[in-house]
């Protein structure tokens, strides 16, 4: 080893910090400038020189402890950071710990081919065990090049290239030997001599070792085994990682992450609400449900209204009674549920514009035919609307339609459909008649089952359509009677070869879902229309949204309270319908490329929020990205 190297024994002085040799020269001009000037005596007295040298080793011995001191700091810190790539203590290829800590060193400064060693066998062994996964190396890597502590290694200097997952702590641990034998970091010694001190503290080292323990795997099975505490790890038993993390990781690892907003809190809870329901533990229900009700809020955001939606939903899954179940029942069923369903249809986008796809879908299939048969199984006064202004619109002289409203009389909802169809068939009449149109309008009550041509008045020359908007929703299928009714629905309908035959739906899957998915789904639903109406709707328009807002409540609560034939409302997502479809025999007709245009122009341009996007021949409406009614034409 060179004699000034910065390894040298401390005995022989440090010629990095050049204080030895700096003496020695004086010394030796002061001798050579006595011997030329006086005949080699001296000009001083011996006892100033011995003065002045007695001064100089002072300060040389308190340079050489500055010195060991950073030196001591930097190899702790370096081998603490081994040690924690080790999970504590690195297992070799004969099962013994390979301790890396700084108190192995022992009291004094370690030879620097004994610390090499210890980080290469370190290097080495650990390479193939420890942490398998290779995405929580990177993430330490990331960790260690941005914090203070490594930045004062010279780690930070350059990037931190991409490294095999096998090779990867053999990577860190080699980059940690290059980075302590470097000797462009001199500046950290000379600081230390003008009195500043390191950097790099015990303090922050701690810091940063819990930051990085708080992001570290567990051990992998063949690492469950500490080392045993001996005097040598001492110090590094003291770091083991346990289950109860420190104060300073817990409050760094909350602060990494942005807190919730009350939003997502107390949806949150109405998820954990539902799942205790879903597993049977009402008194947790309960309890988050008690919580909750202190956020709802009928005239608040759309956040708390659908808290006081879904509170009412799932609390009456706890204890629920003949009682209110019947009154329940009796509710969804009613006329004021019908005619506030038919509101939302009216000032929702999503429902309006899914239901002007469809009267587009219909003329657009019929073309230019004279004589228009429609059988509805839901009319809608907004849908029909739309569609005598679009069969107006074709100026085709002569044209008639004729409507069939269909009910079913072994549904719940057919008492209350049959009551609002004869005054929604004189509105339509009117509005046709100024169209100059010629308009007839029947109702047919009758099953599924006996369902035919005869029975809807089907005539020859006829341009025959079906509407399902909103309808096969409420007809149970397989999961509820082996008689499947919906099934069997779409099958009569086959049978009578319509031209076209249009879908609306909700993009939903509240049918076979299990309750804690059923639900989240429908928050995320649900929510989506409330704010929808928020953004579309001014304040002149408080009573329509309250009434459209409770039908939607009364849907919402039949869809996550009931289970069985209880639950009518059984939406679907659109995946589902064309798998149906399909086998009943339908094959999918694309609406136009142009149908979002078309509806558009006629029903006006959607607000800010909602998109019509017209995907693989059917037409989604959505909010802020989230499709909430989906249009689509079979044949």
């Amino acid at each position: 080893m060179e004699p000034g190297a910065p390894w040298r024994d401390p005995r022989q002085g440090y010629g990095a910090y050049g204080v030895g040799l700096a003496m020695q020269m004086q010394l030796q001009q002061r001798a050579d400038a006595a011997a030329a000037g006086g005949g080699g005596v001296l000009k001083r007295s011996l006892g100033e020189l011995e003065r002045w040298q007695h001064q100089q080793q002072q300060h040389v011995a308190a340079q050489q402890a500055l010195y060991l001191r950073a030196v001591r700091q930097r190899t702790a810190a370096a081998a603490d950071i081994a040690a924690l790539l080790g999970g504590g203590g690195v297992w070799g290829p004969t099962q013994q710990p390979l301790v890396l800590s700084g108190s192995s060193f022992g009291g004094g400064l370690a030879s620097p081919s004994s610390t090499l060693s210890s980080l290469t066998t370190a290097s080495r062994a650990a390479g193939p065990l420890m942490h398998p996964h290779p995405h929580q190396h990177q993430r330490q890597v990331q960790l260690m090049a941005s914090s203070p502590q490594t930045q004062a290694f010279g780690l930070s200097r350059a990037p931190v290239p991409t490294q095999p997952a096998a090779s990867s702590e053999q990577f860190i641990l080699q980059e940690l030997e290059k980075q302590l034998l470097d000797d462009d970091d001199d500046d950290e010694p000379l600081a230390a001599m003008s009195g500043t001190r390191s950097a790099v503290t015990n303090s922050e080292w701690e810091e940063t070792i819990q930051q990085l323990n708080s992001i570290t795997a567990a051990p992998s099975p063949g690492l469950h085994a500490p080392a045993a505490a001996t005097p040598n790890n001492a110090n590094n038993a003291g770091m083991t990682r346990s289950p109860s993390n420190s104060s300073s990781s817990t409050a760094s690892s909350s602060a990494s992450c942005s807190p919730p907003t009350p939003g997502a809190a107390s949806r949150q809870l109405l998820s954990e609400a539902a799942a205790a329901l879903a597993d049977g533990n009402h008194e947790a229900a309960a309890t988050h449900l008690a919580a909750l009700k202190r956020a709802a809020n009928q005239h608040g955001d759309a956040e708390q209204r659908l808290i006081a939606m879904m509170v009412p939903a799932l609390s009456s899954r706890i204890v629920p009674t003949a009682s209110s179940l019947a009154q329940q029942f009796d509710e969804f069923c009613g006329a004021e549920q019908r005619a506030g369903s038919l509101l939302l249809h009216d000032i929702s986008p999503c429902f309006r514009l899914a239901l002007h796809a469809a009267s587009a879908a219909i003329v657009e299939a019929v073309g230019d035919h004279r004589a228009v048969h429609l059988v509805d199984f839901d009319v809608s006064f907004q849908q029909h609307k739309a569609l005598i202004q679009y069969l107006a619109d074709r100026r085709v002289p002569g044209t008639s339609l004729k409507v069939t409203a269909v009910t079913d009389p072994s549904l719940p909802f057919s008492k209350s459909l049959s009551a609002t169809l004869p005054a929604i068939g004189e509105q339509l009449k009117l509005l046709a008649e100024r169209a100059g149109i010629e308009y007839r309008f029947t109702v047919v009550s009758c099953r599924a089952a006996e369902l035919d041509a005869s029975r809807l008045c089907c005539a020859a020359g006829e341009a025959l359509a079906v509407n399902l908007a909103f309808a096969l929703s409420h007809v149970p299928d397989e999961s509820v009677s082996p008689a499947n009714p919906r099934d069997e629905l779409l099958r009569r309908v086959r049978a009578l070869g319509p031209q076209v035959l249009a879908l609306v739906e909700q993009e939903l899957n509240t049918n076979t879902a299990p309750l804690a998915a059923r639900f989240t789904d429908a928050c995320a639903h649900y929510g989506a229309i409330l704010e929808s109406l928020d953004a579309t709707l001014g304040r002149d328009s408080a009573e329509k949204k309250a009434r459209a807002e409770a039908a939607l409540a009364r849907k919402a609560a039949n869809a996550v309270g009931r289970e069985g034939a209880d639950r009518l409302e059984r939406c679907e997502v659109f995946g589902k319908w064309r798998a149906r479809f399909g086998m009943a025999g339908f094959r999918p007709v694309a609406l136009g490329a142009g149908i979002a245009d078309q509806v558009a122009a006629r029903a006006g341009p959607a607000p800010p929020g909602i998109t019509a996007k017209a995907d693989n021949g059917v037409l989604r409406l959505c909010w802020m990205g989230r499709a909430v009614t989906v249009a689509s034409a079979w044949r």
